[in-house]
């Protein structure tokens, strides 16, 4: 065996792809060894090489042989990656006596070590795709043309638009209303939030897709290359149900403060109104006596009516302070809601005040009953129906309304009006203590606040809104039994 026999056994028995290329790309000559790296079945001599090894209609963008041809030179590619592993495409020319280079040698090295590699970047950089796809915050990155890269569902979630239209039609500017996508990039060039490049928890609304917006809070940061901006990427917190608890939190501790305000208020009363009946009581009895013992002018005995009226309606205010300040023990039975309700319209109902007035009634007849103090609770109702029938003047349209509360645990009774409504800058006042805005003379501003107490007192809720269509609606809520310590027979 001489020097080329030898030769020609080292190259066949070589298990790496050996190709021979010429100028075009059309392959010369190939020594292929299956189910090494790229695994070639068929005859493959002839074609070209782009279209035979990689199945593509025009040469590879980052192909060796390029290099060649340019620079007569040997040239080494980045790793090409595979079904069958990994491997690096070495190409060098092969020269004729004339000393240019019409042929290039293409020599496959496998790298098994590169393929471990790849396998495990592959492998990282999935899990690092499903940790983004998985992020309960929406993930959105952009380029600086404002082209989205990066989509996940919680983003889709939030904005209403799906992975696949985001990544192909839609901007990130859309996601923002006009002119705030600007103003957040500026914040993120300045130094405001520690550094240049981030934002850190930016409130903020992201426009939906069917223009609705939604609170967010935004973390972003800009990404660079060297000093260059390339993209940014931003996390979106959806704010909505945090600002639903926050106010249902403000709500809960605006009706703590009311309730401690109250019971203060209650002390207070009880003492002033004691304080008060026995020189009103004086007042009362020597102004009636001067009456009809002494022979007094008109001008006097007028004078003299005058203070006993005022007299007479300071102890009407008295009894009413003491009605609302009183502790005596409930009289709790179980009672029905419904009959509670009609039975103080229909002590008021004949009354002028409410020859005008149409009374709409739509009790729901399987409420059950309910244990509560039936006095009590005919003041409560009594009261706020004539709030009502003052509020529109004698004429318009009174509403009630009783139902079961979506859980099942309270007897709702709404009692609505047609009247002017209340100005929202002092409905959240409107239970306090003399509070009223009645004319001077026509009303001691203590009616809603004893029926807030009372109701408070049954374990529920009292309180008061404007309806969308003019008017005012009273919203009762009492429980459907109390707890086991306040009374053990009922509950």
């Amino acid at each position: 065996m001489d020097t080329n026999d030898y030769l020609i056994r080292a190259i066949e028995t070589l298990k790496r792809q050996i190709i021979v290329i010429s100028d075009d790309y059309r392959i010369l000559a190939a020594k292929v060894t299956p189910g090494i790296s790229l695994d070639y079945s068929r005859e493959i001599e002839g074609d070209f090489c782009y279209r035979a090894l990689f199945h593509r209609p025009t040469p590879c963008p980052h192909c060796p042989v390029n290099e060649v041809k340019r620079t007569k030179k040997p040239s080494l590619n980045h790793p090409h990656i595979n079904d069958n592993g990994s491997s690096c495409l070495y190409a060098y020319p092969m020269e004729d006596p004339d000393n240019s280079a019409n042929a290039i040698v293409v020599l496959d090295f496998y790298l098994p070590s590169l393929q471990v590699s790849d396998e495990k970047r592959l492998t990282s950089n999935a899990f690092l795709r499903n940790l983004i796809l998985s992020a309960v915050d929406g993930v959105i990155a952009a380029d600086m043309t404002g082209s989205i890269l990066i989509f996940n569902r919680a983003a889709a979630e939030i904005t209403g638009y799906s992975k696949e239209y985001a990544l192909n039609d839609l901007n990130i500017r859309d996601l923002y209303p006009k002119g705030d996508a600007r103003v957040i990039m500026e914040a993120m060039r300045s130094d405001r939030y520690g550094r240049k490049g981030i934002i850190r928890s930016y409130k903020q609304r992201a426009l939906k897709k069917d223009g609705s917006t939604t609170p967010i809070s935004l973390n972003a940061s800009i990404v660079y290359e060297g000093e260059r901006e390339i993209a940014t990427i931003g996390f979106f917190h959806d704010l909505t149900e945090t600002l639903r608890m926050e106010a249902e939190l403000e709500k809960t501790r605006t009706q703590l403060l009311q309730a401690e305000k109250m019971s203060s208020l209650g002390k207070l009363a009880a003492g002033v109104a004691h304080q008060l009946n026995n020189p009103l009581g004086g007042i009362t009895l020597f102004t009636q006596l001067m009456l009809e013992e002494h022979e007094l002018s008109d001008d006097a005995q007028n004078d003299l009516k005058s203070i006993q009226r005022d007299a007479e309606r300071c102890s009407a205010i008295v009894k009413e302070l003491l009605e609302f300040a009183r502790q005596t023990k409930r009289e709790v039975r179980l009672l029905n809601i419904n009959e509670i309700v009609a039975r103080a319209l229909f002590l008021l109902r004949n009354q002028s005040l409410f020859q005008n007035i149409n009374i709409i009634e739509d009790y729901d007849e399987t409420l059950p009953e309910i244990p509560a103090d039936s006095q009590q609770l005919n003041h409560v109702f009594m009261n706020i129906i004539l709030n009502a029938a003052d509020a529109m003047e004698g004429k318009g349209e009174l509403g009630i309304r009783s139902r079961l509360s979506e859980d099942r645990s309270m007897a709702v009774i709404k009692i609505s009006d047609t009247g002017t409504g209340i100005d929202p800058v002092i409905i959240s006042t409107i239970f306090e203590p003399f509070f009223t805005t009645k004319e001077q003379g026509k009303g001691t501003g203590l009616g809603l606040s004893m029926a807030y107490g009372i109701i408070e007192s049954h374990g529920g809720k009292l309180r008061a809104e404007n309806r969308g269509r003019g008017g005012t609606r009273f919203i009762v809520e009492l429980p459907l039994k109390i707890p086991d310590k306040e009374n053990p027979a009922i509950s």
